[in-house]
């Protein structure tokens, strides 16, 4: 059974932060799987088995709590995605642009 805890928020800002790399990466990936939760204790008696059930023991019958509980004790896996760097973007697209010149020139002087 889970104990009770003497701070106002549990678990703390710090430790979830450590588990992903941005505050909104948290805040969405929170309540994405809150909203998971709240629909398994809804169908629970209806038999669905479509929805994970909470992965972490917890005093809290909240979703959001529980949520940021799996999120703290690693239990959601999410994909990271790398981002590009916008300079690398912008020369690809000014290669691709010049390989386009190239090969409607060579189009052109093939019909002439």
């Amino acid at each position: 059974m889970a104990e009770r805890r003497a701070t106002m928020m549990y678990p703390q800002i710090e430790t979830l932060l450590e588990q992903v790399d941005s505050r909104f990466t948290l805040v969405t990936l929170a309540s994405k799987r809150g909203r998971q939760i709240n629909s398994y204790f809804k169908g629970l008696g209806e038999g669905i088995g479509a929805v994970v059930p909470p992965q972490v023991a917890s005093i809290s019958r909240k979703p959001l709590s529980i949520a940021l509980e799996e999120v703290a004790a690693a239990k959601l896996v999410y994909r990271r995605v790398e981002h590009p760097d916008p300079a690398e973007v912008a020369e690809a697209e000014v290669g691709e642009d010049d390989a386009e010149v190239e090969a409607s020139d060579e189009g052109a002087d093939a019909e002439a």
